[in-house]
C-alpha cells in the first residue's frame, strides 16, 4: 500500500464563513482529523455537514500522537491537521507532526487560509514589506524590550490582561512608536485601534481590551548614535572562528538591534 499524506488545514479565526472550499474538501476526504479540541472542531464540521473521525492533538500529547499519526500515514491514510483557529504551527500545535512526516519522507500538503497575524498586519496600516512575527510576547521586561527593538514591523499575540503592561514597556522605550491593537478579528466586535504606544498604554490601563488581541508595532528607529565597536568586534571574532562575514553580521545585528549592513561595512572598512 502506498503511503498517505498529511494535509495542514487552516480554520476560521472567528467568522465560520472564512473556511475555504479546499479545506472543506480535505476534511471530507480525510481518514482522520487531528485537532486541538475535538468538541470545537466537531461544531465547525457540523456547521458544514462534514463528518469524520476526530482525534485530539494538542501540546500535551504532541509527541505520542505524532508517532501514531505517522504510522497511520505510512499505512496509506490521509490525516488532516487543524488547530482551534487559524494556521496550525503558528503559535499552535503541529510542528512535531510536520517535522516527523518530513523526516519519514511522507507527503505534507499545506492549504492556504485565515491567519490572524496577516489580517492584523494589513489592518494596521504599518509597513508590510519587512515584518517579524513574535508569537506570544514574553513576560520578562528585558526580553520584551529586546523584542520591541526589532527594526521591522512587529506582529505579536498578547493576552488582553497584559496589553496595557506590554504597551507601557514600549512607551517607556519609545512613546511615539506607532501601534495597532487589533481585537476580535473577523468577529462581530472586531476593532482596530491605531495610535502611539503612549496613548494606547494609557487607554488600556484604564480599560483592558476584551477578546483575542494581536499587536502590530512599528519598526524601532535606527540607532545612528550607537557605538559600533562592540558589534564589530563580535563579528570579527565570529569570522575568525569560521563564520561567514554576512552571516556573522546578521546574527550580531539581531542581538544588538543594529543593522546587519552597518556591521558588515564596519568590518570591511576595518
Amino acid at each position: 500500500m502506498s503511503a498517505g499524506k498529511l494535509v495542514v488545514c487552516p480554520t476560521p479565526i472567528g467568522n465560520v464563513d472564512d473556511i475555504t472550499l479546499r479545506v472543506l474538501a480535505a476534511l471530507r476526504g480525510a481518514d482522520v482529523i487531528a485537532c486541538e479540541d475535538t468538541r470545537r472542531t466537531g461544531k465547525l464540521l457540523a456547521s458544514y455537514g462534514v463528518s469524520g473521525t476526530l482525534v485530539s492533538y494538542h501540546e500535551h500529547n504532541e509527541r505520542v500522537r505524532a508517532a501514531e499519526l505517522v504510522r497511520r500515514i505510512h499505512g496509506g491514510e490521509t490525516v488532516a491537521l487543524v488547530s482551534d483557529a487559524g494556521m496550525p504551527l503558528v503559535s499552535d500545535p503541529g510542528f512535531v507532526l510536520v517535522r516527523a512526516c518530513v523526516a519519514a519522507g511522507l507527503e505534507v500538503e499545506v492549504l492556504p487560509g485565515p491567519s490572524a497575524a496577516l489580517a492584523a498586519l494589513v489592518a494596521s496600516a504599518l509597513p508590510a514589506d519587512h515584518w517579524r512575527f513574535a508569537g506570544f510576547l514574553p513576560r520578562r521586561r528585558a526580553e520584551l524590550e529586546q523584542v520591541f527593538s526589532a527594526q521591522e514591523t512587529l506582529v505579536a499575540f498578547e493576552s488582553p490582561r497584559r496589553v496595557a503592561d506590554s504597551l507601557a514597556v514600549l512607551a517607556a522605550l519609545d512613546p511615539q512608536r506607532p501601534v495597532a491593537v487589533c481585537r476580535e478579528l473577523t468577529k462581530v466586535h472586531e476593532e482596530v485601534v491605531r495610535a502611539s504606544a503612549e496613548e494606547l498604554a494609557a487607554r488600556y490601563a484604564q480599560e483592558p481590551p476584551r477578546g483575542e488581541v494581536v499587536l502590530v508595532v512599528g519598526a524601532a528607529p535606527a540607532r545612528a548614535d550607537l557605538d559600533l565597536e562592540p558589534g564589530r568586534e563580535a563579528v570579527r571574532r565570529l569570522v575568525e572562528a569560521g563564520a561567514k562575514p554576512r552571516v556573522a553580521a546578521q546574527v550580531v545585528g539581531e542581538l544588538l538591534g543594529v543593522g546587519a549592513n552597518k556591521l558588515y561595512r564596519a568590518l570591511t572598512e576595518d
